[in-house]
């Protein structure tokens, strides 16, 4: 059984009750700067072995892995120290905030023989898992294309003032989660193009970034994907419009998974057309706080699904290297937003000194 450790207990908290409610993990001690934070998830979860001060969890020689939930800005330093310190990595997307960092921290996973998961957590739902499941058994085909979005009614983030500060990005923040989908099926993104905006109701909350996002990429095989998020506005309901969804157009058949619904829809190379919802008893399984800011559920996938790769000396995606080909990704984007041209991946990675071929192997 891991020991585990957790850093940040606002999306922690969903760890938190992944690790509780697992049988791989041992939850040894929690940390948060803030702590009446940590009193909070004391008293909801009875469990009480928790810091304020991150040097105190690596210090600990029992803990074997840490998972980092903390602002996008500090990941790299809280990686880097618990590689450091011997332990076996856990990080939520996006990985870093800052490719400058990158290489350091391959060169310390290399040094060190630990392990970095990032915690892509949208891939690990029942109909991601079955979504990917079909496909890699062959039973659509050859991809085609593949369409993915994250459509949201966030409004109330706009009285968040760290939400209206320039340093926050829905690219970064909602946006990473379908681009992730798309990095997941097609890989060798080479080039993106993309136009944004900033809502009516992000202007007069005085948000600094675009809330409104449409891109198409284009892999090196000449495959094309297109991804798009809005997240100030009105949304439709869930039956007729999924929050998050995933779509691949194949040779031989289709596949489209929702995500917050729980809901798939597959027709594969024999003709055959099947929708699958998944019950009362797995949503509760997903969504444990009442709602569903927090999904517990599929951290505990991801937790399990590292603590087995652990176990075989398999390794667990998306893996750092894949992490960091994803921020490229997303700065490419963001560079698209800025000029209102296409940008290459290949000339983020350049300008950090990072091989593409390193990357991908």
């Amino acid at each position: 059984m891991l020991k585990l450790g957790i850093l940040g207990l606002g999306e922690g908290r969903s760890t938190m009750s992944a690790a509780l409610n697992s049988a791989k993990y041992e939850l040894k001690m929690v940390c948060d700067m803030n702590i009446e934070v940590c009193k909070q998830r004391a008293e909801e979860f009875n469990f009480h072995q928790y810091t304020t001060s991150y040097q105190k969890m690596l210090d600990d020689p029992k803990i074997d892995v840490i998972a980092i939930y903390t602002p996008d800005h500090l990941h790299a330093e809280h990686v880097k120290q618990a590689l450091l310190h011997n332990k076996h990595v856990i990080c939520t997307k996006p990985f870093i905030d800052d490719l400058a960092q990158a290489q350091e921290l391959l060169d310390l996973v290399e040094q060190t023989c630990k392990k970095v998961f990032v915690g892509q957590s949208s891939r690990f739902f029942e109909p991601a898992k079955r979504q990917r499941k079909d496909y890699e058994e062959g039973l659509l085909g050859d991809l085609i294309t593949i369409e993915s979005h994250y459509h949201a009614d966030h409004r109330w983030f706009l009285e968040k003032p760290w939400a209206l500060e320039q340093a926050f990005k829905w690219l970064y923040g909602g946006l990473s989660h379908p681009v992730d989908f798309i990095r997941w099926y097609m890989p060798n993104v080479e080039e993106v193009m993309g136009y944004g905006m900033i809502s009516n109701n992000g202007k007069v909350a005085g948000l600094k970034n675009e809330d409104t996002m449409h891109f198409i990429f284009k892999a090196t095989d000449g495959r094309i994907a297109r991804v798009s998020g809005a997240y100030t506005g009105y949304t439709q309901p869930t039956q007729r419009d999924s929050g998050m969804s995933v779509i691949l157009r194949c040779a031989e058949g289709a596949s489209q998974a929702d995500y917050h619904e729980l809901r798939y829809a597959v027709t594969d190379k024999t003709g055959e057309e099947k929708i699958i919802y998944w019950g009362d008893k797995t949503l509760k399984y997903y969504f444990r706080f009442g709602g569903q800011s927090h999904h517990a559920g599929e951290y505990q996938n991801y937790l399990e699904y590292f603590a087995d790769c652990l176990e075989s000396g398999e390794t667990a995606f998306p893996d750092i290297k894949e992490g960091i080909g994803t921020v490229a990704l997303l700065q490419a984007m963001d560079r698209s937003l800025k000029t209102g041209q296409p940008v290459k991946v290949a000339d983020i990675l350049d300008e950090y000194q990072l091989s593409p071929e390193k990357l991908s192997a």
